[in-house]
C-alpha cells in the first residue's frame, strides 16, 4: 500500500502536542513494513491544507481506497472527572475542534476522491465502542462528546457512502500501548509488563500494530460492506479475521473492561487475550 501520513509534527517542527514522534518516522515504518510511506505536513483544521493534500493524492495516485480518520491530539486538553462548569472552556472547545471538526473537514475534501472507485473504506478512529460509551461516562463532558461524535460520524457516513458503493465504520483500539502511554508509566515496549505493579489492568493492553492489523483486515475484505455504519473494536475484529497482536495474542479489551475491570474484579486477562 501507498500510505499518506499526515499531521502537524515533523522532523523540522513540533505541534503544541510536543511529542518526539513525527509523520516522517511513521512513513518510514510503513516503508519498512513493505509499503510506501509518504509524509505530508497537514493541519486538518485548515481546509485549504486538506484540499491541497487531497489534490496531491489525486494527482499522484488518481484514487483513494482507504481513509483512516484518526485525528485527536487532546491528551493535554482534558481534565479527569471535572464537570463542564469547572473545566477550562478554551481547552474543552479546542479539544472538540481537534477531535471532531478535523474529521468533518477531512471527509468533506477526501470523500469525492474515495468515491471515484467502488469499494472505498472510511475508518473513523475513536475511543470506546458505541455500546460501551452509551452506558459509560467517559472522563468529562468534552471528552465524552468528542468520542461519541466520532462514533456517530461513522454511522452517518455509512448512510451517505453505502448507497454510493463505499463503507464507513468506527473503530477503537483497546487499552493502547502508545508511546505516550508507555512514557506515562515509565516503561518501554520491551518491558511494558513492569507497569502492572502500578496499574494491574494494563495487562489487557495492546500495541498500535493490533488496531493497524484490524484496518488492514477490513481493507482486504471483499465483503467489508457488511460492517457499514457499525462500531467495531480491534479485539472483536481479531476474532473474526484471525489476526493477532505482535506477541501472538488477541486482547479483547472492551469485553475485559465490562466483565473484569468495571465490576471491581482483580486484574486477570486470562480468557481475554
Amino acid at each position: 500500500a501507498t500510505v499518506y501520513v499526515t499531521g502537524r509534527t515533523t522532523r523540522a517542527r513540533r505541534s503544541e502536542y510536543d511529542r518526539p514522534e513525527t509523520i516522517e518516522d511513521t512513513a518510514d515504518l510503513v516503508t519498512e513494513a513493505g509499503g510506501h510511506g509518504v509524509a505530508v505536513p497537514t493541519d486538518h483544521l485548515d481546509p485549504d491544507q486538506v484540499r491541497a493534500l487531497v489534490e496531491r493524492i489525486a494527482r499522484e495516485q488518481d484514487r483513494l481506497d482507504v481513509l483512516v480518520n484518526d485525528i485527536w491530539g487532546g491528551e493535554a486538553l482534558f481534565e479527569w472527572d471535572t464537570p463542564v462548569w469547572e473545566h477550562d472552556l478554551d481547552k474543552g472547545l479546542r479539544l472538540l475542534r481537534l477531535a471532531v471538526e478535523t474529521h468533518a473537514v477531512t471527509s468533506h475534501h477526501a470523500l469525492p476522491l474515495l468515491l471515484r472507485r467502488p469499494g472505498g473504506l472510511v475508518v473513523e478512529m475513536t475511543d470506546g465502542t458505541d455500546e460501551y460509551n452509551r452506558e459509560t461516562y467517559r472522563v468529562n463532558l468534552f471528552y465524552d462528546l468528542a468520542k461519541a461524535s466520532v462514533l456517530r460520524m461513522a454511522f452517518a457516513l455509512g448512510h451517505e457512502l453505502g448507497p454510493r458503493g463505499a463503507t464507513a465504520v468506527a473503530l477503537t483500539p483497546g487499552w493502547l500501548r502508545s508511546e505516550m502511554m508507555l512514557d506515562h508509566f515509565g516503561v518501554r515496549e520491551d518491558n511494558w509488563r513492569d507497569a502492572l505493579e502500578q496499574v494491574p489492568h494494563f495487562a489487557i493492553s495492546e500495541t498500535p500494530r493490533y488496531v493497524g492489523r484490524a484496518v488492514a483486515a477490513l481493507a482486504a475484505d471483499p465483503d467489508v460492506a457488511r460492517w457499514n455504519g457499525q462500531s467495531l473494536s480491534s479485539g472483536r475484529l481479531a476474532q473474526v479475521y484471525g489476526f493477532t497482536d505482535l506477541d501472538g495474542s488477541r486482547p479483547d479489551a472492551w469485553r475485559y473492561l465490562v466483565e473484569v475491570q468495571d465490576t471491581g474484579k482483580p486484574a486477570d486477562p486470562t480468557g481475554y487475550r
